[in-house]
């Protein structure tokens, strides 16, 4: 059996990650390492670790930039699938320090250890961000666009990014940089906007919208990427070494639409959606060309817009004890430059 060490993998895309494999790699054994903050859970796996001694899947509750516990754990893995990083935008922008120990020196601890395993060790996948672009400055970002990060979370994830492909081009390790654009699905945290949205239907609340709701995203659902991810790990080592491959759909929505489309969706009125300021650092726009992974791998979303979002908004209907006791963590209060404090 493969083993597979999936760090952050009880966050929310590394946990339908861990489910993703789980439920169709039988032949591979599972490491999970999750320093467990609040974004999140061993609710979010596939198995009750708590009660259920499963031989496939074990879990152990440690942060990556522990260098003894990543390098007896990457020493014992085949495979590196590092999810593990602080990936909230707006939390961020006023408490951005863990932002780069995590995003950074976590990334710079787990690449060490692929350093002295590399013998060991046949692939070593990054999930790093569309964030890494910011704005758009072509139609469709492919993966020679600019990297322009406009937040601290987007420069984290842009130095971890380049850290790994340093770390290949000056060791040779077997590194794959991913880079998916804004992903939506069952188990993402109530902080993010697909998620914010729903609940707030479900609970009857206004929904609240950044600026006039124009910036615009391209969106894909978990399960799609996982399954991207999962063509990176099974592919020959020479096809995807020192290769980066975005993973989105190639078409953007804007908030104001996506908030439409939700309540629409759920049977709401419109005159829940409301406006506050716009976020700092906002990007105006992100689209995605995914030709890349396409013509090399053979990937391409299955699970349309509408298709994705009913399934979302079915399991937060389903999953109420999941999300219920997050409410509290659903908005962040920030000091704009203008000393004005909002609610985000």
């Amino acid at each position: 059996m493969k083993t597979v060490l999936v760090t952050g993998g009880a966050g929310f895309i590394g946990s339908n990650f861990v489910r993703y494999i789980y439920d169709r790699h039988p032949d591979y054994r599972i490491t999970v390492l999750d320093a467990l903050t609040y974004a999140g859970s061993i609710e979010n796996l596939p198995v009750n670790i708590n009660h259920q001694n499963d031989e496939r899947l074990s879990f152990w509750y440690g942060n990556v930039r522990n260098g003894e516990l990543v390098d007896t754990l990457v020493s014992q893995s085949d495979i590196i699938v590092h999810f593990a990083a602080e990936s909230h935008v707006t939390r961020s922008i006023y408490d951005n320090f863990i932002f780069f120990e995590t995003d950074v020196l976590g990334t710079q601890t787990i690449a060490n250890a692929v350093v002295k395993y590399r013998d060991r060790v046949e692939k070593f996948i990054h999930i790093s961000t569309s964030e890494v672009y910011g704005t758009a400055r072509s139609e469709a970002m492919d993966e020679e666009h600019a990297l322009m990060p406009m937040t601290p979370y987007a420069s984290a994830k842009a130095g971890a990014d380049r850290l790994v492909y340093s770390y290949w081009a000056t060791y040779e390790i077997p590194a794959v940089i991913i880079r998916p654009f804004n992903n939506y699905g069952p188990y993402q945290h109530l902080e993010k906007a697909i998620p914010r949205f729903i609940t707030s239907c479900l609970l009857d609340e206004p929904i609240r919208v950044h600026g006039t709701g124009s910036a615009a995203r391209d969106f894909i659902f978990v399960e799609d990427l996982c399954s991207a991810v999962d063509l990176v790990l099974q592919a020959d080592p020479g096809k995807v070494s020192g290769e980066v491959f975005n993973v989105a759909s190639g078409a953007h929505r804007s908030m104001n639409s996506i908030a439409i489309d939700i309540v629409g969706l759920m049977g709401k009125d419109k005159s829940l959606i409301t406006y506050v300021g716009e976020r700092p650092g906002q990007v105006i726009r992100h689209t995605g060309n995914p030709a890349k992974i396409k013509e090399v791998l053979g990937w391409q979303p299955k699970v349309s817009w509408e298709e994705g979002l009913q399934k979302t908004i079915r399991w937060y209907q389903e999953n109420r004890k999941w999300w219920e006791k997050r409410l509290w963590m659903r908005s962040v209060t920030l000091v704009t430059k203008n000393g004005e404090k909002l609610l985000y």
